[in-house]
């Protein structure tokens, strides 16, 4: 036996359909899922954390703004699951490629593979879970994920560079590539690509309804449910997680701090004039719900307080722990008539767990910016 050698033979697929024109195929509505997800992302994530130059820039209408973009981050983000699936069903071949590096275009384009795996199955299951509400790693959700997008849009772009030869010549059934391929194969393929987009239309309408409430009875798998929870009103952070407890009526004090400062007592802050908005909670896991709220305009307050037609407001809540304690609102959404410091919800009196005695709510803006709990406006000139 000396003397011979031991030669792995790479392993054979005999499937028909791994091929370019699949694909290329999928790989087009996943690439609009992609992009979707990161333009919708990148929208949300300046609405939670604006640079500070630029807080006076985030518009205040339209008032469901925020709503359709981050309920179209995650439906896009959801719906990309099951094609980011068959896409890599549809080349996992190629891995046992042999030479692994056979030159420096081929070199770039399995870095940019790897790069745009790793990355999508990160923002996907950290996504995924994020509107569960479990955070099951050390680090902080928002930033690390925020940066892995660009990642992978980075890593996505590089990708279509280097595969762009190949994916023009099997753009559509008439380009020379897919000609080239096996007539017999394409009824099987558009099999294929009907299942990917059955199971596509299947998770998006089975989880949707969070936020395009037409189909809330059809969510079986979304993990809100736009009418459950206190006043029919989903909640994410609950007064007792956030230190609060029930706040007396008698005990209450709002302090409105600017140029002429005053503090006004519950029953102060009821006997001032009432108006009414129907405005949309909007969260960043997804979920998002029309509702009826009642209570006394920001920029009357402000103007009581001798606010300039441009100050910047910061919001001040008593909870005593958690994220989001302390929010800043830029003069357009101050000035907003219909941004509120709100005392009922749905015509009843705020369930502790959506901020009683007051909270704010305002338009296009994100959920964890409406400060529950409020217990100061400071007029920032």
């Amino acid at each position: 036996m000396e003397g011979m050698k031991l030669r792995v033979s790479p392993p054979v697929f005999k499937g028909r359909l791994h091929d370019a024109r699949t694909a290329t195929s999928i790989g087009r509505w996943l690439g609009v899922a992609f992009v979707v997800c990161f333009v919708t992302g990148l929208i949300s994530h300046v609405m939670q954390h604006p640079p500070s130059w630029a807080t006076d820039d985030i518009p205040s209408r339209p008032a469901w703004g925020y709503r359709v973009t981050q309920g179209l981050h995650v439906a896009s983000g959801i719906a990309a699951i099951p094609l980011l699936l068959a896409k890599l069903w549809t080349v996992y071949p190629r891995l046992f490629e042999w030479p692994p590096l056979r030159s420096v275009r081929h070199a770039l384009e399995r870095l940019s593979v790897a790069v745009l795996v790793a990355g999508a199955v990160f923002e996907q299951a950290t996504g995924l879970l994020n509107t569960a509400q479990w955070y099951p790693w050390p680090f902080s959700f928002v930033p690390v994920h925020y940066a892995v997008a660009w990642l992978v849009v980075g890593a996505l772009v590089l990708h279509i560079a280097v595969k762009a030869p190949e994916i023009r010549a099997h753009w559509s059934r008439w380009s020379p590539g897919t000609l080239a391929l096996p007539a017999q194969d394409g009824p099987d393929r558009r099999s294929l690509l009907a299942a990917v987009g059955a199971a596509v239309g299947a998770v998006t309408l089975t989880t949707v309804g969070q936020s395009f409430t037409p189909l809330k009875d059809f969510t079986l798998f979304a993990p809100r449910h736009p009418d459950h929870g206190p006043q029919a009103l989903p909640v994410n952070r609950t007064a007792a997680a956030a230190g609060v407890g029930r706040i007396a009526d008698e005990e209450y004090r709002l302090v409105v701090a600017g140029p002429r400062s005053y503090t006004l007592t519950l029953d102060e802050l009821r006997a001032l004039p009432q108006h009414r908005v129907e405005l949309p909670m909007a969260c960043v896991e997804g979920w998002s719900k029309s509702a009826q709220w009642t209570g006394v305009r920001i920029v009357d307050l402000l103007e009581r307080a001798g606010a300039p037609p441009h100050a910047r407001v910061r919001v001040v809540s008593l909870q005593l722990r958690g994220g989001y304690r302390v929010s800043e609102m830029g003069h357009e959404h101050a000035r907003d008539p219909l941004t509120l410091l709100a005392l009922r919800l749905n015509g009843e009196q705020l369930d502790p767990d959506h901020g009683y005695p007051a909270r704010l709510i305002a338009p296009n803006r994100p959920g964890v910016l409406q400060t529950k709990w409020v217990g100061r406006l400071e007029v920032l000139a």
